[in-house]
């Protein structure tokens, strides 16, 4: 049936379906001597000779539609009453576009004929089609238009937009407070059935902040996701953060109407072809920066959406927990307050920061503008805890947070690096801080690649969020690497080069300098940071245009990084550089070559190694400190254990700031379990180990002395007082403490957080490590009680920890144990493995 016939039969057909106009034999159409033919001439003027632009010519366009659709009605109806002609969906809401569809509603009391309506729908859908605009059409009576805006989401969300054009205003008022009531009423099923809307449309059309041909209307971020937010807006269940979020839905409305008028098509994708005259047409200098524009744009709109859907589960979810009956003074039917906003419980993250409604926010003792440190601290805990970061703790570490000094504290560093090393998690958090402009403000360098094209079809990402990308791939490699807070930076900067002319490995090496140095590395982490982002292409680029067999090709490889852990490095970046692009960029063939001639190199570096004069002895113990010797012949002379603390200080002091926290020096005669006793104490008092060494000396010669040193910051608040500390660990010590009971006890009472993905742990005998011991490698996700854990893994093989290095980079615990057997001498090889694998799984 065609849609003169089913307006003749009196049918409604649903909002939402488009019709053409319908050609000839199609059957008797109205007299069109009604049709004001000035309309089409008006609206080609509008759009190609007026000087207005913008919304003000999309007002225009649509007050124009609206004079002219009113006339036809008023035309037509001729005296008809109980009728009214209302705009909807997009045309209901101003935003008419130079191809947009007409989404219009005849609204009806019942009282006129069918006939009537039908002939009074003829008289206006005609001169629609006849000037070659498409009609979205529909004929309904108020109670028809409730019940199958009821059944189905997309003609309800159309009706939310209704405006009067021609009729009765009091049918069109009717319907507008009716079906908003309807909306509000069934919010808590239709907000979920909206975002699973969402979520599909996004999944089918992709982000449009990252397409090279996105579609403006339909992709993530793009003008649909408007119209959902102010849905949810107007459900009054939450509404999205308004800073900046007119300005993109304009921009984005802007460019889809200068694609109109270049394509003359009623499209939405910015195809290639098209792009470079939208720009010329918007007066934008290329096609890349119409494209930033527009990514922006969209991040705006997919950042609010996301703030948004999270408050609506939130809301939603507190509706369902919230009890049946309650008084007017609070309290349930059980006689228990009843859950009000705010007063949720919060639990620990960081210092500074705590979990409150699946969000990190900050605590109420927290100062941004006295701790410059913060935003990281914050950023950080809230990744490795796999929550977001709330917007309004993002406004405000935005508005109040001193710059960090340069270089940057250690504290600051290391922060940056347990963010990154977060993984999937630190994506959502990443882009919090960048809808602030908290990472250009901590990273300026990073303003000239934000929302960069990438002209390849290779890549997935534009190049801001590949680097992001790259970290999160790297991140899951930091157990190859005996560095991974150089892998983790490295990934983040290896393209930083890409917003300057030239070769951008080139211009990123000299980039990365400056912002290493900047991060506070020191000069060896900086040429080496420098390095890899100067080769980040060279193993790929190397194994699949070379002969492998060349004793050459291996040589340029070996020439380039010049040890094992400088490889090691570039062969995680190579592999997490080209995960980050895309499907096409990493393949077994790919992975294959570049793990061969990485391991090829890797045997040529071992063997120049082995062949330098006084290789194969290892680095020895570190010559102890005054303070170690000086505990240790106390210990030795009184027989228990003597410590001391001493608050640490900065390269960069900053009088606003606290101490990052201090060194714990600790001497006592040497016996079982110390390893782990010590650990334990150290965690069950909240003390995060950074960095720690531990030494066995014999001060008098009354017999050996371990001298143990941490340095310690606490993880909340201030480190106790070394009398405490000592109390505690001579009571764990002689069994009055149950060290690993309290520590368990602690972890079952802990708030289950989802977190973070961290990759497994990883525990290998160092080849060559020592002449003397047996040199076992620990790398591992840091947590409270790790070492604790491991200490005990250790002692329950039965080998002595005679010198022990402990490193805490970011979020990566990466620890050396020179361990011996009971006669003192090294690990046999297979004893050496078997221990290895001990203490794995036990950690696992």
């Amino acid at each position: 049936m065609t849609d003169r016939q089913q307006a003749q039969a009196g049918s409604t057909p649903v909002l939402g379906t488009s019709a053409p106009a319908p050609g000839p034999g199609s059957g008797p159409r109205p007299d069109s001597a009604t049709e004001p033919t000035g309309y089409a001439a008006q609206r080609l003027h509008l759009l190609r000779a007026d000087p207005r632009t913008g919304a003000a010519r999309r007002a225009a366009l649509a007050e124009l539609t609206d004079r002219w659709l009113s006339g036809l009605f008023t035309t037509a109806a001729d005296g008809l009453t109980g009728v009214a002609l209302v705009a909807v969906g997009g045309y209901g809401r101003g935003e008419l576009s130079p191809r947009s569809d007409l989404d219009l509603l005849l609204l009806h009391d019942g009282g006129p004929s069918g006939t009537a309506v039908s002939q009074l729908a003829e008289q206006i859908w005609y001169p629609v089609w006849d000037n070659g605009i498409a009609l979205d059409h529909s004929v309904r009576d108020l109670g028809t238009a409730r019940k199958v805006a009821a059944g189905d989401l997309k003609v309800q969300l159309g009706l939310l937009d209704a405006r009067h054009l021609a009729g009765d205003p009091s049918l069109t008022a009717s319907l507008r407070s009716s079906v908003l009531a309807d909306w509000r009423s069934a919010a808590a099923d239709r907000l979920p059935e909206l975002h699973a809307l969402c979520r599909e449309r996004a999944e089918r059309h992709g982000e449009l902040s990252f397409l090279l041909e996105p579609d403006l209307k339909e992709a993530r971020g793009g003008l649909r996701d408007l119209t959902a937010l102010d849905a949810v807006a107007a459900s009054w269940i939450a509404d999205a953060p308004r800073a900046g979020l007119d300005a993109a839905g304009a921009r984005l409305r802007d460019v889809r109407d200068t694609l109109h008028l270049v394509t003359g098509r009623a499209t939405d994708r910015l195809s290639l072809q098209d792009q470079d005259q939208v720009a010329a047409e918007l007066g934008v200098l290329d096609a890349d920066i119409l494209l930033r524009q527009v990514y922006e744009a969209a991040r705006t709109v997919a950042y609010a959406a996301d703030v948004t859907w999270r408050e609506v589960d939130r809301v939603l979810r507190a509706r369902s927990d919230r009890p049946r009956r309650s008084t007017r003074f609070g309290f349930g039917s059980a006689g228990r307050a009843a859950p009000q906003r705010g007063s949720a419980l919060r639990s620990p993250l960081a210092e500074g920061v705590v979990e409150q409604d699946g969000e990190a926010v900050l605590a109420a003792t927290a100062k941004p503008a006295a701790d410059p440190v913060l935003p990281l601290r914050a950023a950080a805990a809230a990744a490795q805890a796999g929550l977001p970061l709330a917007p309004s703790t993002a406004r405000r570490l935005a508005a109040e947070s001193r710059p960090l000094p340069v270089p940057w504290p250690d504290e600051a560093r290391e922060q940056l690096v347990t963010l990154l090393g977060a993984g999937e998690s630190a994506i959502p958090v990443w882009e919090a801080l960048e809808a602030e402009g908290l990472v250009a403000r901590l990273l300026p360098d990073w303003e000239r690649v934000r929302c960069r094209p990438q002209r390849n079809a290779v890549h997935r990402w534009t190049v801001d969020r590949h680097l992001v990308e790259t970290a999160v791939q790297a991140a899951a490699l930091t157990r190859r690497v005996a560095r991974p807070d150089l892998l983790l930076v490295a990934a983040l900067l290896h393209d930083i080069g890409k917003g300057w002319p030239g070769d951008h490995s080139e211009a990123g090496e000299v980039i990365t300098r400056d912002v290493a140095a900047r991060l506070g590395f020191p000069k060896p982490d900086v040429d080496t940071l420098a390095l890899l982002v100067r080769q980040h292409l060279l193993l790929v680029d190397t194994a699949t245009r070379r002969d492998l067999d060349d004793p050459a090709t291996v040589a340029t490889i070996t020439s380039a990084v010049g040890s094992t852990g400088v490889l090691e490095l570039l062969h995680a970046l190579t592999e997490a550089d080209a995960l980050a692009t895309g499907p096409a960029a990493w393949s077994t063939w790919r992975a294959t070559l570049v793990a061969d001639l990485a391991g090829r190199a890797a045997a040529a570096l071992d063997e120049e190694s082995r062949q330098a004069p006084g290789s194969g002895s290892g680095p020895g113990p570190a010559e102890p400190s005054a303070e170690e010797e000086r505990l240790a012949v106390e210990a030795a002379r009184t027989g228990g254990p003597v410590l001391s603390l001493r608050a640490e200080s900065e390269q960069a002091p900053d009088p606003t700031t606290e101490p990052m926290g201090v060194t714990l020096t600790l001497a006592l005669p040497d016996r079982p379990a110390v390893l782990p006793t010590v650990a334990g104490v150290l965690a069950l008092h909240r003390l995060t180990v950074r960095a720690a060494a531990i030494r066995e000396l014999d001060p008098i010669g009354a017999g050996p002395v371990l001298a143990l040193t941490w340095q310690v910051a606490a993880e909340f608040g201030e480190v106790p007082e070394a009398a405490r500390l000592r109390a505690d660990i001579r009571r764990a010590l002689d069994g009055g403490l149950d060290v690993s009971r309290r520590l368990a006890e602690r972890d079952a009472s802990a708030p289950r957080r989802r977190g973070s993905a961290a990759p497994p742990p990883r525990v290998t005998v160092a080849a060559g490590g020592s002449a003397s011991a047996t040199v076992l490698e620990v790398r591992a996700h840091d947590a409270p009680g790790l070492l604790h854990r491991i200490g005990r893994a250790l002692e329950s093989t039965g080998v002595r920890v005679r010198t022990a290095r402990i490193s805490t980079l970011g979020a990566d615990a990466v620890d050396a144990f020179y361990v011996t057997g009971v006669d003192g001498r090294p690990l046999p090889r297979e004893r050496a493995l078997e221990v290895a694998r001990s203490v794995e799984r036990a950690l696992c």
